[in-house]
Protein backbone atom coordinates (compact mmCIF):
# COMPACT_ATOMS: atom_id res chain seq x y z
CA UNK A 1 0.00 0.00 0.00
CA UNK A 2 1.60 3.58 -0.96
CA UNK A 3 -0.13 6.32 0.43
CA UNK A 4 1.50 10.02 -0.83
CA UNK A 5 2.11 12.37 2.65
CA UNK A 6 1.44 15.67 0.81
CA UNK A 7 -0.08 17.04 3.91
CA UNK A 8 2.33 16.35 6.14
CA UNK A 9 5.04 17.28 3.77
CA UNK A 10 3.39 20.68 3.60
CA UNK A 11 3.37 21.10 7.02
CA UNK A 12 7.08 19.93 7.91
CA UNK A 13 8.31 22.81 5.46
CA UNK A 14 5.92 25.41 7.26
CA UNK A 15 6.88 24.10 10.14
CA UNK A 16 10.99 23.64 9.55
CA UNK A 17 10.64 27.29 7.61
CA UNK A 18 9.52 29.02 10.90
CA UNK A 19 12.22 27.56 13.11
CA UNK A 20 14.37 29.27 10.18
CA UNK A 21 16.03 26.38 9.18
CA UNK A 22 17.21 24.71 5.91
CA UNK A 23 16.24 20.95 4.48
CA UNK A 24 20.12 20.65 4.65
CA UNK A 25 19.92 21.30 8.15
CA UNK A 26 16.64 19.18 9.14
CA UNK A 27 19.03 16.03 6.63
CA UNK A 28 21.54 16.61 9.82
CA UNK A 29 19.66 16.48 12.43
CA UNK A 30 18.00 13.28 11.20
CA UNK A 31 21.14 11.75 9.71
CA UNK A 32 19.93 11.50 6.01
CA UNK A 33 20.37 12.96 2.80
CA UNK A 34 19.31 16.50 1.92
CA UNK A 35 17.68 14.73 -1.35
CA UNK A 36 15.80 11.91 1.21
CA UNK A 37 14.33 14.99 3.64
CA UNK A 38 13.40 16.60 0.29
CA UNK A 39 11.20 13.69 -0.99
CA UNK A 40 9.30 13.94 2.78
CA UNK A 41 8.48 17.48 2.05
CA UNK A 42 7.30 16.96 -1.24
CA UNK A 43 5.17 13.68 0.40
CA UNK A 44 6.63 10.95 -1.75
CA UNK A 45 8.75 9.07 1.15
CA UNK A 46 6.30 7.63 3.84
CA UNK A 47 7.91 8.15 7.29
CA UNK A 48 8.96 5.47 10.26
CA UNK A 49 7.21 5.87 13.21
CA UNK A 50 10.34 7.43 15.32
CA UNK A 51 10.67 9.87 12.70
CA UNK A 52 7.38 10.95 12.80
CA UNK A 53 8.01 10.84 16.53
CA UNK A 54 11.08 12.68 16.68
CA UNK A 55 9.46 15.53 13.88
CA UNK A 56 6.17 16.07 16.33
CA UNK A 57 8.52 16.15 19.46
CA UNK A 58 10.88 18.94 17.66
CA UNK A 59 7.96 21.12 16.43
CA UNK A 60 6.60 20.57 19.39
CA UNK A 61 3.45 19.67 17.71
CA UNK A 62 0.79 16.44 17.60
CA UNK A 63 1.62 13.42 15.66
CA UNK A 64 -2.34 13.96 14.24
CA UNK A 65 -1.08 17.38 12.65
CA UNK A 66 1.22 16.41 11.00
CA UNK A 67 -0.36 13.41 9.55
CA UNK A 68 -3.16 15.98 8.67
CA UNK A 69 -5.79 14.64 11.08
CA UNK A 70 -6.53 17.81 13.22
CA UNK A 71 -5.88 21.48 12.31
CA UNK A 72 -5.48 21.77 15.95
CA UNK A 73 -1.00 21.78 16.43
CA UNK A 74 -1.24 21.21 20.20
CA UNK A 75 0.06 17.72 21.56
CA UNK A 76 -2.57 18.03 24.00
CA UNK A 77 -5.15 20.15 23.41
Amino acid sequence: MEVKMAAMGARLKELRKEKKMTQKAMAGLLDMTERHYQAIEAGSVNVPSLTLKFFADYFDVSADYLLGRTDNPEVNP
